[in-house]
């Protein structure tokens, strides 16, 4: 991970307002599995948990299949993050179907916050399967594994 930012950031975001996340459609699925949505001010060296979609992300319902039925997910950001011109946003997915892989993307994001927030505590993201962190099975049918 690079402590350069882009030159310019690929989204702006308001606190306490509704965010739009989507995937392209050309990815395997791998059955879904747990997703997590989240905000760092440090480069991604730590971050917090904006949002998850835990045990069938990208789909509605359990389905062993690796073409996705869900591309896109809107949230509510929370009102008290902070502004920044330099926050990062992180999505990390463990998938539920195949090797035991993680996939995480992070973009550099704005945020504006006209309340003044100079703090955000959310539970911190985990990282499955990487190392320094607990390896979740192949969910076999037990979309509860790893929660």
């Amino acid at each position: 991970m690079s402590d350069v930012p882009w030159p310019q950031p690929v989204a702006s975001w308001t606190a306490g307002q509704p965010v739009t996340v989507g995937f392209q459609a050309d990815g395997a699925a791998h059955g879904g599995g747990h997703c997590q949505f989240a905000i760092s001010y440090d480069n991604g060296k730590t971050a917090a948990i904006v949002h998850k979609v835990m045990e069938h992300c990208f789909f509605n319902d359990p389905l062993d299949s690796n073409t996705a039925e869900v591309l896109e997910y809107t949230f509510m950001l929370p009102a008290n993050v902070p502004a920044s011109s330099n926050a990062q946003f992180i999505w990390i997915w463990t998938n539920a179907v195949g090797y035991r892989e993680l996939y995480t993307g992070i973009a550099d994001i704005t945020i504006t916050n006209s309340g003044g927030s100079k703090s955000y505590t959310g539970k911190s993201a985990i990282y499955p399967n990487h190392a320094g962190y607990d390896t979740i099975p192949e969910f076999g049918g037990d979309y509860t594994t790893g929660l």
